[in-house]
């Protein structure tokens, strides 16, 4: 039945809206659909492009700190090697040097070499005389420091420990910066050339982070000897005392008539260094070494413990480096299917 006043052309009172023009229902229909469906597609491709960024950030992220526990890691090893490699490294200067030493010790006239031993031994004769040999004066000094100076390096000799594999050159003085890598004369002892009456001091530091040099003086006992080169003569010194004494203890180091005595110094206990360790040899009588062997194999050969982390470390620290930038990585290629699949789980979600 048809209600009164309806005309053709309006809605039917209580009729839903759009199914007097259908085709115009379903148009708004459709565009509403589509409008849906472009926010949808928009807000997925905005999650989308959110959650692309994250996985980069944390990628990079991760490369970051990986590459800093490496640096860690590496900081670390190279502390702990740092002793052993600083020590193999002065071991082979000083073997060097040493060497040096002897070649122009062979390459000198004989009979200059002799007039040098013999200008050292009057400067020896010359401190029973001095009222005060604990300090030099500087024309003193000069004369000092000229003598037994082949090379002019200021290198005298060198000392050798067989016990405790001590292999060293000695030069004038004990100035702070040679004492870090060689051992040192006390300028106002005798000159380690032997003879009646003279009383040579060599002083070297213990425990140094670069370098042995005396860390082991402690090691040694009464009755074990060492020499000391000095041009084409070697001294051989058999210890006969060893005593530990403040600094300012000097008494045990001063010259006794008609001894050859030569005394080893350095710092005690280790690492607190309150006390002087003294070692003290006096001259034995021996056949004359002559064209000593000059470079100790071990001074120039890295060992395994040193050479293997050394090696090993920096090429696994290359090719994690390679590995995290320069390698490409495969990235899985995704279908249509999975990639709609994916957008439906993250709206889902």
């Amino acid at each position: 039945m048809i209600p009164l006043g309806w005309e053709p052309g309006r809605a039917r009172p209580g009729a839903l809206p759009g199914l007097l023009n259908p085709d115009r229902r379903n148009r708004n229909y459709i565009m509403c659909e589509k409008e849906q469906n472009e926010a949808e597609h928009s807000e997925t491709g905005n999650n989308t492009e959110k959650k692309d960024v994250k996985p980069a950030k944390k990628k990079r992220g991760s490369k970051v700190l990986t590459l800093l526990l490496v640096l860690i890691i590496l900081t670390g090893v190279g502390i702990m090697a740092y002793p052993s490699i600083s020590d193999w490294w002065n071991s082979y200067h000083q073997s060097q040097s040493i060497a040096d030493y002897v070649t122009a010790v062979n390459e000198t006239d004989p009979k200059l070499l002799a007039r040098m031993i013999a200008d050292a031994r009057e400067y020896n004769a010359k401190l029973l005389n001095k009222e005060n040999r604990y300090s030099l004066t500087d024309e003193e000094m000069e004369e000092y420091l000229s003598l037994l100076d082949l090379s002019g390096t200021g290198i005298i000799g060198y000392i050798k420990i067989d016990s405790i594999g001590v292999y060293l050159p000695v030069y004038h003085t004990t100035d702070e910066s040679l004492l870090q890598v060689a051992i040192g004369h006390l300028e106002w002892s005798s000159l380690p050339v032997g003879g009646e009456s003279t009383h040579s001091l060599l002083s070297g530091h213990r425990g140094l982070p670069s370098a042995k040099l005396f860390t082991d003086l402690d090691l040694l006992h009464e009755g074990e000897t060492f020499t000391v080169t000095v041009l084409n003569e070697t001294l051989t010194y058999r210890i006969d005392q060893i005593l530990i004494v403040e600094p300012n203890e000097v008494s045990s180091l001063s010259i006794v008539p008609g001894e050859d005595y030569c005394t080893l110094i350095t710092c005690t206990p280790y690492g607190i260094n309150t006390h002087r360790i003294l070692v003290r040899g006096t001259r034995i009588e021996t056949e004359e070494e002559k064209n000593a062997v000059i470079i100790v194999p071990e001074a120039v050969r890295i060992p395994n413990y040193i050479a293997i982390p050394a090696v090993a470390v920096p090429i696994l620290f290359l090719l994690l480096l390679f590995s995290m930038f320069v390698m490409p990585r495969k990235r899985k290629d995704m279908t249509d299917e999975e990639i709609l699949e994916s957008i439906k789980r993250d709206n889902i979600e």
